[in-house]
């Protein structure tokens, strides 16, 4: 919109307008006021009362061109498109280089699919029109509307070359590149984009997104600094700029970046979480006990602030509160292997023993590969005395995941404590193979040091013989 209308009960132009409409008394205005008060009503999508003052405009005005497109408009928004098309008709007879009437047309065939005859009045309005973005943008959200994608991302780049400070056209652009996944090219003209004009902070912000599609976080967080430099108001920058930055574990800058957009934008719940998870990884447990707290109450059917909450008691041995708000973002996420998982250690935490272990057989069999819950689940059966169960948690878990050391390492564990010495032998030469600098993880299973010894004297003959 063009200008932020007043309310109705401060307008006083609107107030005036539909005094003499109560009172069915003529009355005279100036051609601007009616149009403020027919942008009024469209603006508050009243488009009945706008096309009743554009009708009334009309009867006052009847060569205005201006009254003839927010009549045309009106009409349009009320779905009669025919005395739309005829409203413009009649205006180009008055003024036939108006652009307006050929963007309006334009629009109005576009909406009922007829895009070829839509085309062609866009072409004309093209070397009528002082904003030929504009132009180029409509032609280029056509093509979209055509789904032939190429020829709309030609013209989008039209859009933003002749005009790069066309936001429209640029979050078009984005949208474009993305569905047909043309990446290199995508930075590339972003970069040339920047070249030409490196005071847009939109540039830098879609190169940003750019980076992030393609894996390259570190160039994501320069072009999103670059896009809050040059203008330092660009909350979707901070954000953005915080996001890169806890994706590189840079958690006091990130927290920088977020605590900005606060002062920008307000709370949210992903930005009050976003800062839970930096204080978090910083171990501020407190802090980010707060903050996923503060999220929760924005919004408490999120179930990610809700853990967080729990993940920061836990580690604060806050264990019973814990149990409560993990079972809480249980109940909004009943899918969620990483919430039973955390279910069952805090159950375990408290002694509930049986809980504990149908949480660990429910995570694993959401996700079979996470390799923590196999660790986690024998150990526990380990500490209740049932080694061979514990030894068969573990073969399961190496089903799905042969290749990981952690598993045969435990396994060799559990075998030495059985007394089966020879599996235990073949399993830790198994696990060395795989990553010999975990070896610390068998080492540190036993608290006795007989067995602590006679293991590293195993490790230090198979490094020995494998030149390691």
């Amino acid at each position: 919109m063009a200008k932020n209308y007043k309310k109705k009960a401060e307008n006083k132009i609107v107030q005036l307008f539909e005094e003499h409409l109560r009172n069915k008394s003529s009355f005279f205005f100036e051609i601007d006021q009616f149009e403020e008060v027919i942008n009024f009503y469209s603006a508050y999508n009243e488009h009945k009362k706008a096309l009743i003052a554009a009708q009334m405009a009309e009867t006052q005005y009847p060569y205005s061109v201006d009254i003839l497109l927010l009549k045309a408009q009106a009409l349009s928004a009320l779905e009669r498109d025919e005395e739309a098309l005829e409203a413009l008709d009649l205006a180009e007879n008055l003024q036939p280089n108006e652009p307006e009437i050929f963007m309006l047309r334009g629009s109005i065939l576009s909406m009922n699919e007829q895009f070829k005859e839509a085309l062609e009045e866009y072409k004309k309005a093209l070397p009528l029109s002082e904003h030929k973005d504009e132009v180029y943008h409509f032609m280029g959200m056509l093509y979209q509307d055509m789904e032939d994608i190429d020829k709309a991302i030609e013209y989008l780049k039209k859009s933003v070359e002749t005009n790069i400070q066309n936001e429209n056209a640029l979050y078009d652009l984005a949208f474009c590149l993305d569905v047909v996944g043309r990446m290199d090219e995508s930075i590339l003209f972003y970069k040339q984009l920047i070249d030409q004009d490196p005071y847009s902070p939109l540039a830098w912000y879609n190169l940003g997104i750019l980076y992030i599609k393609t894996e390259q976080i570190e160039k994501a967080a320069h072009a999103f600094d670059y896009s809050t430099i040059v203008d330092d108001e660009f909350s979707s920058g901070f954000f953005n700029l915080g996001s890169a930055y806890l994706q590189t574990n840079k958690f006091r800058q990130a927290l920088d970046a977020f605590t900005k957009t606060l002062e920008l934008e307000g709370p949210s719940t992903e930005l009050y979480l976003l800062m839970g998870t930096a204080y978090q990884q910083l171990e501020e447990y407190e802090l980010a006990l707060k903050y996923h707290q503060k999220a929760s109450k924005l919004d408490d059917l999120a179930h990610e602030p809700l853990y967080g909450t729990g993940y920061c008691l836990g580690k604060l041995d806050r264990w019973y509160e814990a149990v409560h708000f993990f079972n809480k973002a249980l109940k909004l996420n009943t899918e969620n292997a990483l919430y039973w998982r955390s279910v069952a250690e805090a159950d375990y935490r408290v002694g509930n023993l049986v809980s504990s272990l149908d949480a660990y057989e429910e995570s694993a069999m959401l996700d079979p590969k996470d390799q923590q819950t196999w660790l986690d689940w024998s150990f526990l059966v380990y500490e209740q005395g049932e080694i061979n169960k514990a030894i068969e948690l573990i073969k399961r878990g190496l089903e799905e995941l042969p290749m990981t050391e952690h598993l045969h390492y435990r396994l060799a564990a559990y075998y030495l404590a059985n007394g089966m010495h020879f599996d235990a032998l073949k399993s830790l030469e198994i696990a060395l193979a795989l990553n010999f600098e975990n070896h610390t993880a068998i080492l540190e299973f036993f608290d006795d040091l007989k067995i602590q010894k006679a293991l590293f004297k195993i490790i230090e003959k198979y490094r020995k013989e494998h030149n390691l």
